[in-house]
């Protein structure tokens, strides 16, 4: 018998040394395992969205031609490339109608998405296409007012930033407020113009990059930051991509 209890409680050890050692191998292996690159869908469906990457001032106008309100402000957008978070991210200081923004791309819905954290820290979520250079993207507040936001690229260097409200009872959209941006800096070279290329994003290349003593571009911090995480990844991502389109 006591024979018995001692060989049962040396396997009840066992069993619980066993699993102990697989919890920490799965831990391990977990750890280790190579991190996911972008998401190159989403990356894609917001291919056209490059040239709009960089830092701009903006001078904004609650009535067009009029500076009674106006206000100035600066933006950074840049990608974020993240496992749970791929879109272009919009810092905004000094802004009157938002502080921060992120535009996405559900691929489910077939729409972008851009979730816009406001002045006064509550969120909007707005949804909508892009057709003909122009973003027009719709959201509901929590008094069912329906806020519209359109951006319109006018070339590399300009971009116009449009916001609306109509309320519930209302058929149609009262101006809010216009941002007109700028880019800051000198002139870039357009997409596809014969400048560096990002690896990333395929955007314009303005940011320098080494991996094994050679030299890439990058667009922007995030795209920067997504590439130190996994150059590897990046590189065959951006090889095959290059030998698909030609």
């Amino acid at each position: 018998m006591f024979i018995h209890l001692i060989t049962r409680r040396n396997t009840s050890v066992g069993v619980v040394g066993l699993l102990t050692l697989c919890t920490t191998w799965m831990a391990f292996s977990a750890d280790a395992e190579p991190k996911s690159p972008p998401k190159a869908a989403l990356i894609e469906a917001l291919r056209d969205f490059n040239g709009v990457i960089g830092s701009w001032r903006g001078i904004g106008q609650v009535k067009r031609g009029s500076t009674q309100g106006a206000w100035q402000e600066k933006a950074d957008l840049i990608w974020e490339l993240k496992p749970k978070s791929t879109g272009i991210r919009f810092n905004v200081d000094e802004g009157k109608e938002w502080k921060t923004a992120i535009l996405t791309y559900d691929e489910a819905g077939k729409q972008f998405t851009l979730t816009a954290n406001l002045p006064d820290d509550t969120t909007r979520k707005y949804q909508g296409k892009f057709e003909d250079k122009r973003l027009v993207l719709e959201g509901a507040d929590d008094k069912k007012d329906v806020h519209r936001l359109t951006l319109t690229m006018l070339n590399e260097n300009r971009m116009l930033v449009l916001f609306e409200r109509r309320p519930e009872q209302q058929s149609f959209f009262t101006r809010v407020g216009e941002v007109a941006y700028q880019r800051q800096g000198t002139k870039i070279a357009a997409v596809g113009g014969g400048g560096p290329i990002c690896v990333v994003t395929g955007g314009a290349g303005t940011i320098a990059v080494m991996h094994k003593g050679k030299t890439y571009y990058v667009c922007c911090t995030g795209c920067r930051d997504a590439f130190n995480d996994d150059p590897e990844g990046i590189l065959a991502s951006y090889e095959k991509k290059k030998a698909e389109s030609k």
